[in-house]
This record gives structure tokens, C-alpha cells and sequence, in this order.
């Protein structure tokens, strides 16, 4: 029992490392966590912002400052985070970026560059942290998206990457079972983070078609609702999160959003609407949000 009478959650005295925890999605999660009793490893490219939410969660919380496509970085930060904390009981794979322009309009680089940071981040973020995880008989939950189930003009690489990510993380969960591993993947629609909010102020014909995909996927989520769903998941060890949940019926029905019919009705919208959004981003130019560690450092 704790002192206050009641029983310590799942999450009492687990140590949870969070990747792109200096703000948004990852920062709230790594809050709640910390607030559940767990201790916490912070990972990201703001090492001012990490060292502040540290400070503020408390004695005991850590972080390491990691490009999450930097092997020796992430490997240093999973060193550190054991020798500092014991061990690692779970890793919300979180870190994440979203480009702006098109093919054919757009900085190229920034295209690659959201694939390098979400698929092969998640990847490297995974073969960092899974031995640590096999010696806890641990939790790992890679941060996908409900773009991971449909294709959106302006979108391609970060849809592509977060297909990737639901993928890769559907095989490594078959991989990593027989060693006590269990792998979840997160699914959330638009939350109300500073890449979803600045992507919307840079391009307002992004905003406008937004505001006309049909419900769930126009909702924004809070930011503090979408931790609450992954704190959960990785107390009950889930095998698929959505938020909302009503985002799961979206997933249920992902062949109609790539099928012929879908591209003559999302089609007529993007006859109109791609070359608005590609005359936007060249007057934009650039290839990410402002507060996109990639655009500042």
C-alpha cells in the first residue's frame, strides 16, 4: 500500500523510456507516467526542454539527449538509462516529424528525412532498447497513426512512414513474443500538438481539407487524452491503440480508403486542392514546422 491507502498502479517503480519527450505527445506521456509512479528516461533533440521536465518531475527522472536516426546516440541513452535506473521496463517509441510540399513541389530532403525520423527511428529506437527490454520481460510501443490506414494528398512520406512503422511493428511483435516482449502500435488521429497546429497555420489548404474528411479522422484529440490512451496501453501491455478509439472502425474499413472508388472521390478534392497546398509551400519555404528540431538546430 502507498501512504495515502491506496494500492501502487502497474506503473509504480517501472522505469519507461520516451523518445521525442521534449514536447507534445511524447512530454505528456512522460508526465503521466512519472505521475503513475513510474521513473522515466527522457529522449529527444531539445536537451534545454528535457533537462527542465526532469528537473520538474523530480529526483530520480533522466535524460539523454538522442537523434533517434543516430545509433550510437540512442544506444548511449539506453546505456545511460540502465546504468542510472537498473533496467528499462517499457519504451514508447514516439519520436516523429511531418513535411510539407509534395513530390513534385517540396525539398526532397524533408521528404526523406520524415521516413528517416519516423520508420527507421522507430527501427533504430527498437534494436536499441530490446535487449534491455528481454532482460524485464518488457513493453514496447511504437507510435504509428491513423494515416498508417488511409493516403492523403501532401501527406505521402509521413503516410508511408507510419504504414512502415504498423508494419514492422506487427513482425517484431512475432519476433520478440517467445522472449516476453509484448510490441503495441498507436494509432491516433490529429492531435493537438505543435506539428499539428503549425502544419495548419503554414498551409491552409491543408486546414480546409481537413475540416472536410469525414468524422473521426477530422477530430483533434487532445494532447493530454492521447497520453492518457498510451499511458494505459502500456500498463495493460496493449496490442493496438486508437485515438480516439472511434479510429479503430477507420482501420476496419481500410481497403474501401485505398480502393478505386476512394481515389475518384478524394481525387475530385485534390484536382483543386494540390495546387493551392504546392503554390503554399513554395511561398512557405521550408520543409518543416518552426518547431521542428530539424528547421531550428
Amino acid at each position: 500500500m502507498s501512504i495515502d491507502g491506496r494500492r501502487p498502479g502497474p506503473l509504480a517503480g517501472k522505469v519507461v523510456l520516451v523518445t521525442g519527450a521534449a514536447r507534445g505527445i511524447g512530454e505528456h506521456t512522460a508526465r503521466l507516467a512519472a505521475a503513475r509512479g513510474a521513473t522515466v528516461a527522457l529522449v529527444g533533440l531539445e536537451a534545454d526542454r528535457l533537462a527542465a521536465i526532469a528537473a520538474e518531475l523530480g529526483h530520480g527522472h533522466v535524460w539523454f539527449p538522442a537523434d533517434v536516426t543516430d545509433q550510437a546516440a540512442l544506444h548511449a541513452a539506453v546505456d545511460g538509462t540502465v546504468a542510472a535506473l537498473g533496467g528499462i521496463d517499457a519504451v514508447v517509441a514516439n519520436a516523429g516529424v511531418a513535411n510539407r510540399g509534395t513530390i513534385a513541389v517540396g525539398d526532397v530532403e524533408a521528404l526523406v528525412r520524415t521516413v528517416e525520423v519516423n520508420l527507421i527511428g522507430v527501427m533504430r529506437t527498437a534494436a536499441a532498447t530490446v535487449p534491455a527490454l528481454i532482460d524485464r520481460r518488457g513493453y514496447l510501443l511504437i507510435v504509428s497513426s491513423a494515416a498508417a490506414f488511409a493516403a492523403l494528398p501532401g501527406m505521402a512520406a509521413y503516410c508511408a512512414s507510419k504504414a512502415g512503422v504498423e508494419h514492422f511493428g506487427t513482425a517484431i511483435r512475432l519476433e520478440l513474443a517467445h522472449r516476453g516482449v509484448a510490441v503495441g502500435t498507436a494509432h491516433p488521429s490529429w492531435v493537438d500538438t505543435d506539428l499539428v497546429r503549425e502544419a495548419r497555420a503554414d498551409l491552409p489548404a491543408f486546414e480546409a481539407a481537413l475540416s472536410r474528411l469525414p468524422w473521426p479522422m477530422r477530430r483533434t484529440t487532445s494532447v493530454q487524452e492521447c497520453a492518457e490512451a498510451f499511458v494505459r496501453a502500456v500498463e495493460r501491455r496493449r496490442r493496438r491503440v486508437y485515438v480516439p478509439r472511434a479510429v479503430g472502425a477507420v482501420q476496419a474499413v481500410r481497403s474501401v480508403l485505398v480502393s478505386p472508388l476512394a481515389d475518384r472521390l478524394i481525387g475530385r478534392t485534390a484536382r483543386t486542392m494540390v495546387p493551392v497546398l504546392e503554390e503554399q509551400s513554395r511561398t512557405l519555404g521550408r520543409g518543416f514546422g518552426v518547431s521542428t528540431p530539424e528547421v531550428r538546430r
